[in-house]
């Protein structure tokens, strides 16, 4: 049993919202088990944050042929 309301699931903004989370949420797994962001080698919020934007960056470079070729 859902705890969220059924006038809540029945709107189309929360289906839409279902669907973005689900893209974001891909984008973080792929930096976690593939980059290896899950765990950092580095110290300090800037080379971690240095880090993890490489990683996406890497994801979106990965991700490009598939795009391209839709």
């Amino acid at each position: 049993h859902s705890a969220i309301d059924g006038r809540t699931i029945r709107r189309k903004g929360y289906a839409l919202s279902l669907r973005h989370r689900k893209r974001i949420e891909e984008a973080f797994g792929w930096a976690k088990t593939i980059a290896g962001a899950a765990q950092t080698a580095y110290r300090g919020i800037e080379r971690v944050r240095a880090s993890f934007i490489m990683a996406l960056a890497a994801g979106n470079l990965a991700r490009l042929p598939k795009l391209l070729a839709a």
